[in-house]
């Protein structure tokens, strides 16, 4: 097999470093180049010692001339706002991106203006982009790889975290008609490394361990990420109140989803449902009745795991939990499961490993 080239933008982040681990165990793709403004000039090995023997590249300037001569893929794991100036000089180039950052995601770019309060440089880019939450939207990166099978450089705009935990947990109860009306309550955890590399006063040691808090109440950035998602799966236009919270982990995400339940639905009908949406996903797992997940069961992995109930009381509630691992199927391993699908390799291809057992 040819091994096809891939770059990974902003290695150095806990998302990049991801991909380049993934990456570097893939069956077809081959690590070729990785880029650090900061640290351009070091090994990437030197500043992750645990890629000592996997990999001796050294980091370089994030330069479209120089990605598009090494590599024929690039990850983006760039923070928010930084893959507009890069994305469509590699797109010019001949390079696919898998944009790990927001900048692409809202098809709208007013409505990007208004939540990360900085211009869109290229809406124009917004159509032709197919937001890559593949158990949603496996018929968008269908004919992405159509596309780039013709010779075509193609953009995926990778989901945030908590727009996927919580898009896979309400998307059956409202693609199957098991709630009604236009409103989705999700409150959502995280661990600390879903803030990023950089450590701020929130994310400090002494501050975040043994400490739950809320934080972006009713102004987080996801949340019109989540209701485009949600509107569409739903077939109306969706309004969403989104809760995050940070504990101390290093690395999960669980969201908790609360939807009302359309008259005469019953549990097993809401469980049948997520059964019935996720029995062909190869990760993701819709669990047996009476079973919730746990972030500690998908820990490292690119696995989703669902679980679902129905309160049927006098407010009858349908009440939904996903768990992900932020930097695997909430980032990095995403970005690998929509590569593999628009380069027309096997979906699954080097994300099967299961969870650590301990």
């Amino acid at each position: 097999m040819e091994r096809i080239r891939a770059c990974v933008v902003g290695a150095t982040g806990y998302a990049g470093i991801e991909v380049c681990r993934l990456v570097l165990s893939h069956p077809a793709l081959e690590l070729t180049m990785v880029t650090d403004r900061k640290e351009a000039g070091t090994r990437l090995d030197a500043f992750y010692p645990s890629m000592a023997g996997a990999c001796d590249l050294v980091l370089v300037q994030p330069e479209a001339d120089a990605i598009a001569a090494a590599a024929d893929v690039a990850f983006l794991a760039v923070p928010h706002t930084a893959s507009l100036a890069l994305t469509p000089a590699l797109l010019e180039r001949g390079v696919t991106v898998l944009d790990l950052s927001a900048d692409y995601r809202l098809h709208d770019a007013s409505v990007y203006e208004q939540w990360y309060a900085t211009p869109h440089t290229s809406p124009e880019l917004l159509s032709q982009t197919v937001y890559g939450l593949p158990e949603l939207n496996r018929a968008g990166l269908a004919a992405l790889a159509e596309r780039r099978a013709q010779g075509e450089a193609v953009l995926v705009a990778v989901p945030g975290c908590y727009p996927t935990a919580t898009a896979l947990a309400a998307a059956p109860a409202l693609s199957q008609g098991m709630a009604t009306g236009d409103l989705v309550i999700a409150d959502a955890i995280s661990g600390v490394s879903g803030a990023g590399r950089g450590c701020n006063a929130r994310t400090h040691f002494c501050h975040a361990n043994e400490s739950v808090e809320a934080y972006g109440v009713a102004k987080h950035r996801h949340t019109p990420e989540i209701e485009q998602t949600l509107s569409e799966v739903a077939g109306r236009e969706m309004s969403v109140v989104f809760t995050p919270h940070l504990a101390p982990l290093t690395r999960g995400l669980l969201s908790t989803v609360y939807l009302e339940a359309a008259p005469g639905v019953t549990a097993a009908d809401v469980q049948a449902a997520y059964e019935r949406s996720y029995a062909n996903e190869p990760l993701v797992t819709a669990l047996p009745a009476g079973q919730m997940p746990a972030t500690s069961s998908v820990f490292g992995t690119a696995r989703a795991q669902v679980g679902v109930a129905l309160d049927d009381r006098r407010r009858r509630t349908i009440i939904a939990s996903c768990a992900i691992d932020n930097l695997g199927k909430g980032a990095a391993a995403q970005a690998v499961q929509c590569a593999n699908a628009v380069l027309g390799l096997p979906e699954t291809a080097g994300l099967l490993a299961p969870a650590p057992l301990v």
